[in-house]
C-alpha cells in the first residue's frame, strides 16, 4: 500500500537582514570611510574616532545600541553645538 501524500505548505524563505555599516564618513575632515565605531558592553561605554583628523566622541549605550546610533549621536551633537555658537 502506498504512503499518502502530505500537504504541507512549501517553507517560505527568510529575508535577508542586510549589516549596517561599522565604517563612516568624518564630519569634520570629510575623509570618508576614517571613523569607527567601537562598542565596549563591559563599561557600557561607545565611541566614535577619526584616523585622519583624530576627532572622538564617546557616550553611555544601552545593550540595544549599534553603531549607527553612536555615529548619529556624534553628528547631532555637532549640529547642536554649532546652533549654540551662532
Amino acid at each position: 500500500m502506498g504512503k499518502r501524500k502530505s500537504r504541507a505548505k512549501p517553507v517560505a524563505n527568510k529575508k535577508r537582514v542586510q549589516k549596517l555599516d561599522t565604517v563612516y564618513t568624518c564630519p569634520f575632515c570629510s575623509h570618508g570611510q576614517s571613523v569607527e565605531c567601537e562598542i565596549d558592553t563591559k563599561v557600557m561605554e561607545g565611541r566614535v574616532r577619526c584616523f585622519i583628523c583624530k576627532e572622538s566622541y564617546a557616550t553611555k549605550i544601552t545593550t540595544l545600541t549599534e553603531a549607527i546610533d553612536i555615529y548619529s549621536e556624534w553628528i547631532d551633537e555637532c549640529i547642536r553645538v554649532n546652533q549654540s555658537d551662532s
